[in-house]
């Protein structure tokens, strides 16, 4: 049996897309071995699936001082060797890497012994992490176009982000059963993260009578964030969070306001949702989802209202040009390159 080694951890962003490529890579007669670090938080989502785990030892390269600069690098080195080890006993054919610095001695470790190695990018610009593991690289895949001009020309592949078969199989029926809309109207789907957005919830709520003649509206929150005087409001119906119903969700949305995460936006691109991004600003992050939103606008596939600009009047101008235009944001993600990215990066696993 051929046999393929994933890594990636440090955050739900670095392993749930390796989840992703498992169906199609057990279709394919691939036996699966995940190397992740000692106690990472990837080690309970893998051994929470069934699939074989193994520990190394992990350390992060920081551009900032920090005394664990002075031993992180022994931490980074010892993982080396063990990843060495593991690659020489498994003979995998080849290494598939999201990201992470627990990735790292694993793809420089798989170059070492002439095993191929695939790494993904998530962000226009390559993170530190990949940087250095791009030495390593057999591919590097990555979400947009933009980032092809950082990467190795003869390494660079546009393919998207794997996304979750169990996302892409959602049913409207189930999530009106589960919040009590009635479907008569389309669907707005709020998304504002883990701790929600002000900004996108108080327009929200701000705008809420006029959004609700002609929507029905789904507003995940964040947590801490329910607005005790709107329940039982006719039409609306909020959440903290949602997991498990997630994919039905979708399944229901006629457009999606969402942040612009590199996993939230491919995932928006692969289900064909129309959608408003509303990126993180400077503020609050180094800028990413300023350039990863900007990308999806340029390509077609969404409406972009930066997050100081959020007003009631922006984001009810905003929902209007989107839903009256909703098939040209379709066609625009059903002609994208990065619309199956799974086929993309098994055939190139198959490839190698």
């Amino acid at each position: 049996m051929k046999k393929v080694i994933l890594t990636g951890g440090g955050t739900a962003g670095h392993v749930t897309p390796n989840i992703a490529l498992l169906p199609e890579l057990k279709d394919r007669g691939y036996e699966v071995l995940y190397i992740g670090s000692y106690e990472g938080m990837e080690k309970g989502i893998i051994e929470d699936i069934g699939l074989p785990y193994v520990g190394i030892s992990s350390g992060k390269l920081r551009r900032y001082f920090d005394w664990k600069n002075f031993s992180d690098p022994f931490r980074v080195i010892k993982g080396y060797f063990e990843a060495k080890r593991i690659l020489k006993k498994e003979k995998p054919s080849a290494v598939f890497s999201k990201g992470g610095f627990v990735s790292v001695p694993v793809v420089l470790a798989a170059k070492r012994l002439h095993i191929p190695a695939i790494i993904h990018e998530s962000d226009i610009t390559p993170g530190l992490a990949n940087k250095i593991a791009m030495r390593g690289a057999t591919k590097i895949c990555c979400n947009f176009p933009e980032t092809v001009k950082y990467l190795p020309e003869d390494k660079a592949v546009l393919s998207g982000c794997p996304i979750r078969k169990e996302l892409m199989e959602g049913s409207r029926e189930k999530a009106l059963a589960f919040t009590g809309l009635k479907g008569e109207k389309p669907i707005l789907l709020i998304i504002g993260g883990s701790l929600g957005s002000v900004f996108v919830n108080n327009a929200v709520r701000g705008s809420l009578k006029e959004l609700l003649n002609t929507f029905e509206i789904i507003h995940l929150c964040g947590k801490g964030n329910l607005d005790a005087s709107l329940e039982n409001t006719a039409g609306y119906v909020q959440y903290e969070f949602i997991s498990d119903e997630l994919p039905d969700l979708f399944a229901a949305a006629d457009v999606v306001i969402s942040r612009a995460g590199a996993n939230a936006i491919c995932e928006l691109l692969a289900l064909k949702k129309p959608n408003i991004l509303v990126p993180l600003s400077l503020n609050a992050s180094r800028g990413d989802q300023i350039l990863n939103a900007r990308s999806f606008e340029s390509q077609g596939f969404s409406y972009v209202i930066e997050e100081e600009q959020v007003t009631e009047e922006t984001l009810l101008s905003a929902v209007k040009e989107v839903y009256e235009n909703k098939e040209r944001y379709i066609d625009a993600m059903s002609k994208s390159k990065q619309a199956d990215p799974i086929k993309t990066i098994v055939d190139l696993i198959d490839c190698l």
